[in-house]
């Protein structure tokens, strides 16, 4: 236990090392002196890895979110920004990629590849065969070896993912066609992992509990024309419908996924329809799939409008929950979630988020969402230190979210050019939860610290480099 004790520690300092260390690296020139030669050396070879179109960056992303109600150190079943009263450092995130063109004439062919060291790890990480299966209940101990295994189970919040790792290649055919073959993110929905891409630290229930994270595939993108694109693709890997999956798992089991996405003349409006569909995997050939529509509307160059709705299926899978215990049934989960924003000024901006879930059979939302992620075919969890384990119930789920988005330094005006891309979320989040049913169970579910409600006080910072 002392060992464990001083692994949780030294993460945690290393963890607010990093931060601090990746906001000085931005800011503080080297002070050594080195010669012309050198430096002429070091320039000749940055312009030879400029001219092969390869990049590299980052960003790194921590924050911390204040919970009056919590228990055990968690809020509910939020995801991402998960612990309550602590710091976190969510994302130090590496890339590696050659970006391909989207049109053009002659072939091209490029590369990208993630690491991403912090509490994310787990929500990012290829678990799409997960310590049970799902249709009946038989504990699977080799889950396979792509990144679940790699470190830090100890500190029982951090860990590493590689989220990303593909090939990619843009064929000259018509308009243009884009092909990416590996393991990539979902482009299903519209919230995603990269923290650069959301306005909001906390996500909604349909990004966290509706929708994959990851597949493991081929992808392709085409243009039809200045209004269409669509795609489609096979994806594998994956004990639970072609979600997460990985490269030596459930590798036979092989199921669809596509999309179409309708824009505007003026490209201010847009309109994605999306999904994926697969049997469950080699043991069950049960359907499992979703679909999710994505509306966009710019109303003005300042205002911004998104609605989402989201609607998933799950065929005879086992339920543990309290009100269906041993049950196999077929599930199903929804919702709707609209996002506004609008620009104060180029630094500066506010939005809110409002979103009702339902987990209509207690089969995907469970709180705390990490204790479940991190439990293992023995029914352990190395997450909790207390033997805590994730509950669920058929219920319905609401949250409204509102925050801002500050680009600090350019408003100030400073000069440091490294810290221009700082952003500063201030968030205040609001949840809800309902049970469906009547019984004793399902109205004793109370995952917010005992409670069917709770309020969160957040702020992060994110730092691209």
């Amino acid at each position: 236990m002392k060992y464990k004790l001083k692994t949780n520690r030294m993460i945690h300092a290393v963890a607010g090392g990093l931060l601090l260390t990746g906001l000085n690296l931005s800011a503080v020139h080297a002070s050594t002196v080195t010669s012309s030669t050198d430096k002429g050396t070091t320039n000749s070879f940055i312009e030879a890895i400029k001219s092969t179109g390869i990049t590299a960056g980052g960003w790194i992303h921590g924050g911390a979110t204040y919970n009056p109600s919590s228990e055990h150190g968690f809020n509910g079943p939020v995801t991402f920004s998960d612990q309550a009263n602590r710091f976190q450092l969510n994302q130090l995130n590496f890339f590696l990629e050659r970006a391909v063109k989207t049109e053009g004439k002659g072939w091209d062919f490029g590369f990208r590849a993630d690491f991403l060291f912090g509490t994310d790890a787990i929500f990012t990480q290829a678990y799409g065969n997960p310590a049970f299966d799902v249709n009946n209940g038989r504990p699977l101990a080799d889950r396979g070896n792509w990144d679940l295994e790699i470190c830090c189970n100890s500190s029982r919040t951090y860990g590493i993912a590689i989220p990303q790792a593909f090939a990619e290649v843009y064929a000259p055919l018509g308009n243009g066609l884009n092909v990416k073959v590996g393991h990539f993110y979902t482009p299903i929905g519209f919230e995603s992992v990269p923290a650069p891409n959301n306005f909001f630290y906390s996500h909604a229930y349909t990004m966290q509990y509706g929708e994959p994270f990851t597949h493991t595939g081929v992808l392709g993108n085409y243009t039809v024309n200045k209004n269409f694109t669509v795609m489609a693709g096979t994806i594998g890997g994956s004990g639970t419908g072609g979600w997460d999956g990985n490269f030596d798992k459930q590798m036979e089991n092989w199921g669809g996924i596509g999309g179409v996405t309708w824009t505007s003349n003026d490209g201010k409006t847009s309109f994605n329809v999306s999904g994926t569909g697969s049997t469950t995997s080699t043991r069950n050939s049960s359907f499992w799939g979703m679909y999710s529509l994505v509306f966009k509307h710019q109303f003005t160059d300042r205002t911004h409008l998104i609605l989402q709705h989201d609607h998933g299926f799950a065929d005879n899978v086992l339920l543990a929950n309290n009100v269906y215990a041993g049950v196999v049934k077929d599930a199903e989960w929804y919702g709707v979630n609209s996002h506004f924003y609008y620009d104060l000024t180029p630094a500066l901006s506010v939005g809110v988020r409002a979103e009702w879930f339902r987990d209509r059979d207690g089969f995907r939302v469970f709180a705390p969402g990490r204790v479940t992620a991190a439990t293992n075919h023995l029914g352990t969890s190395y997450a909790s230190n207390v033997g805590l384990l994730g509950t669920s119930t058929p219920a319905d789920y609401y949250a409204v979210t509102i925050g801002a988005n500050w680009k600090a330094l350019r408003t100030l005006n400073v000069g440091w050019k490294g810290f221009k891309q700082l952003n500063i979320r201030p968030n205040i989040r609001y949840d809800r939860v309902d049970a469906l049913h009547e019984s004793l169970q399902a109205s004793a579910y109370r995952p917010f610290g005992g409670n069917k409600d709770q309020i969160l006080f957040s702020m992060d910072a994110i730092l691209p480099f």
